[in-house]
């Protein structure tokens, strides 16, 4: 199923779908010799936005929790993307321990770990699910909507405290669905016999969005300049800002100052390619998801003037996480609809492999804004390199599958940025 696509199919995003179509056995081969240099990250979901002269990703999880928004028909790739993730930390791997989000009343998270649970049990694997909540002290059945059920089911550490594992179940991986917002608890620490992916370190507790940025930087540089495009194109302007209060409403000069500078970037980029929309910039959390933390901004001022809702809206994001560094970043518009909302595409990995995608979709919000907000809503879309292969004969900006071979690209190369990034702020780099 391919949803009805509406985008500003128009300037330089043409001739970036030309040059990746051009280049796409360059690209593939790139991709496999930047594979064995680095390992890539377990799993990952990718927000892109498409403004029609420009796509870029703008959020990258690691902990990816909307498996449940893919189309059925991309399951058989999901099971063969895991086989390959697992068998790279455990070849004879029997039993899997996932740790989900300590939410039980979200049934629409819960539906995402049933289906990571169906995915993981057809790659062979015994899947059980460990709960990180305070106090679990015996099993709790959980019905979903589609009629199934799991069961979550409290920790136990090994008599020599090196496992981790359930009763009467030891897992060869523990796999988290859950972004360790709170910090990282000691039930998951010195687990020296078992592989935890993904790593500790890839938590939001330690975890930083400028971190990813910057290696992003680097790896859209090597990657423009092999096809030949404009860096620019497919990467959003970001600064790191530090010593933020909002409350106390102090270092916002700073961040009127970064802001100001952002902006007058962005504004030489538009000029360069004649680009007509106005300029903004997202203030985000450097830690932390769920679009939390996350305002629009079009002018340094707006910074001066926030009002007290603003503030308390950048106090903290999720769990609480207190909100001291943000990054900002340029806005990319999102000029894709489906019947007439506003909608950005969203992509999901296991290992190196796109396995399927969907459209975050909102109506009540515009071109600039950040649709990961209540109301939103979910199309999914059998993602169309694996179904049908891009069309190299045809114009740019007329075929699905070629758009969406494009977003795999760009998605891909985020995934990479996320494996640099695990590498560079690994706390035992020895490992690797």
């Amino acid at each position: 199923m391919v949803p009805h696509l509406v985008t500003a199919l128009n300037g330089p995003l043409l001739e970036l779908e030309k040059k990746i179509l051009g280049a796409t056995p360059a690209i593939e081969r790139w991709f496999r010799m930047e594979w064995q240099e680095h390992t890539p990250p377990f799993y990952c979901s990718v927000d892109l936005r498409n403004a029609g002269f420009k796509l870029a990703p703008v959020d990258t999880n690691l902990f990816p929790g909307g498996f449940n928004n893919l189309s059925p028909e991309m399951l058989p790739l999901a099971v063969q993307a895991a086989m390959a993730a697992i068998e790279k930390y455990c070849p004879d791997a029997r039993n899997l321990l996932l740790i989900p989000e300590t939410q039980p009343g979200n049934t629409f998270y819960l539906q995402n770990i049933g289906r990571l649970m169906q995915i993981f049990r057809q790659t062979g694997l015994n899947v059980r699910l460990g709960t990180l909540a305070q106090g679990s002290t015996k099993p709790q059945q959980i019905e979903l909507p589609d009629g199934t059920h799991i069961t979550l089911e409290p920790l136990e550490r090994s008599a020599n405290g090196r496992r981790l594992g359930l009763k009467n179940f030891d897992p060869c991986t523990v796999l988290l669905n859950n972004d360790l917002s709170s910090g990282i608890p000691s039930v998951l620490e010195g687990l020296h016999e078992q592989s935890v992916l993904p790593p500790l370190h890839a938590g939001w507790a330690l975890r930083r969005k400028s971190n990813h940025f910057a290696a992003y930087d680097e790896v859209v540089k090597k990657f423009s300049k092999m096809v030949e495009v404009d860096p620019w194109m497919l990467n959003p302007l970001f600064t790191k800002v530090s010593d933020i209060d909002f409350q106390e409403n102090t270092g916002t000069d700073a961040l009127a100052d970064s802001v100001s500078s952002l902006l007058s970037k962005i504004r030489k980029k538009y000029k360069e390619y004649g680009i007509k929309e106005q300029p903004f910039v997202f203030i985000k959390a450097n830690a932390g998801t769920y679009g939390m933390g996350i305002m629009a901004v079009k002018d340094a001022s707006e910074i001066k003037d926030l009002n007290r809702k603003q503030r308390t809206g950048m106090l903290a994001g999720k769990e609480g996480l207190e909100v001291s560094e943000v990054i900002v970043q340029e806005g990319v518009h999102s000029f894709e609809r489906i019947n007439q909302a506003v909608a950005e595409p969203v992509v999901y990995m296991i290992d190196r492999y796109v396995v399927g995608g969907f459209y975050r979709v909102h109506a009540e919000r515009g071109v600039n804004e950040n649709l990961n907000a209540p109301g939103a809503h979910f199309v999914p879309l059998a993602f169309a390199q694996q179904h049908a292969l891009p069309d190299m004969h045809a114009k740019p900006g007329t075929a699905a599958p070629n758009r969406f071979y494009m977003y795999g690209v760009v998605a891909r190369l985020a995934l990479l940025a996320a494996s640099v990034e695990m590498e560079k702020t690994d706390p035992n780099p020895e490992v690797y």
